[in-house]
């Protein structure tokens, strides 16, 4: 799947010229947000969710409050996504999926939240295993995605 190099408009030809800042921007933009480490983080964002339905009994390690949680700025993804990334990649259509795709996530993961502090367990683990699952998964191919591109020179023409 080539997303990212759809939307960033990259084709084989537009390549062949590159320059070496481009190959420096590119290890910039890597070096300035760790995606692997992102992606793990979202990855972990289900079970820290299935956790807190599982101890709704006040014995929790974690606070989560929906209102904080869906913030997308937040979480070291949404720093980057709204500070370096913005003004490197912004002016990409799929960047700009990225980041609708990231806020997302967070809604859907503060509706969680928010179902089971209401106490509707069962609507939580559907939010949880529809929607929430959709956005985390959106939010990690297009990581990934990123990511190969940028290995490849790809998102930063």
């Amino acid at each position: 799947m080539k997303i990212f190099s759809r939307f960033f408009d990259a084709k084989a030809t537009d390549r062949v010229g590159k320059s070496a800042q481009t190959d420096v921007d590119a290890l910039l933009a890597l070096a300035e947000m760790d995606i692997a480490t992102a992606i793990a983080a979202h990855e972990e964002w289900k079970q820290r969710l299935l956790d807190y339905l599982e101890n709704m009994d006040g014995k929790l390690s974690e606070d989560f409050q929906p209102d904080l949680i869906c913030r997308d700025d937040g979480c070291d993804l949404g720093k980057w996504l709204y500070g370096p990334g913005q003004k490197r990649f912004g002016h990409y259509p799929a960047f700009s999926i990225l980041v609708a795709r990231h806020k997302y996530f967070h809604v859907q993961a503060a509706i969680v939240v928010a179902q089971a502090l209401g106490g509707n367990q069962e609507e939580a683990r559907r939010v949880l295993n529809g929607s929430y699952r959709l956005a985390s998964n959106q939010v990690i191919l297009m990581l990934r995605e990123l990511k190969k591109n940028l290995r490849s020179g790809v998102a930063v023409q």
